[in-house]
């Protein structure tokens, strides 16, 4: 194998990868799951006693699962212009995500010791708060740049 098929060999791959998408009815499918997610997290914490800390970390990954899901379905039409618009949304969700998770620890530790005068510990952001923030930030921006074009 000469260097110039094995780079045509991995140039084939990483587009494969790049350009994976799922069916549009993946995008209701993901509705769906992250609206029953929603609706569940708030049943667990106004209707359900009891230790259910289990249940809260089920729906978390579930809601998860479904953003995920949304995000990576097709539109109905989907031509080269959505594909770059997916991409930027995905590369401003990655930079807002590393901003977010850099700085709001320390925002958290400066209004909880403002307000608790007892002098509040550091608290690392956990892994749920930032994917859930990353994908959000993915499908609002991919919605908004798509509403403009």
């Amino acid at each position: 194998m000469n260097k110039e098929s094995v780079i045509d060999c991995e140039r084939n791959r990483l587009e494969k990868i790049t350009k994976f998408r799922l069916p549009h009815k993946f995008m209701n499918v993901g509705v769906a799951i992250a609206g029953l997610s929603i609706i569940m997290m708030f049943v667990r914490a106004f209707a359900m006693d009891g230790d259910t800390e289990w249940l809260k970390v089920v729906l978390q990954k579930t809601l998860l699962v479904g953003m995920l899901l949304m995000s990576v379905s097709r539109d109905k039409e989907e031509d080269e212009l959505t594909i770059k618009l997916r991409m930027q949304s995905y590369g401003w969700a990655f930079i807002v995500g590393v901003v977010y998770a850099l700085v709001m620890p320390y925002v958290e530790f400066g209004v909880s010791n403002a307000v608790h005068s007892g002098g509040e510990a550091y608290k690392d952001l956990g892994d749920f708060q930032v994917l859930l923030f990353m994908l959000m930030v993915q499908l609002m921006c991919y919605h908004t740049l798509k509403s403009y074009r």
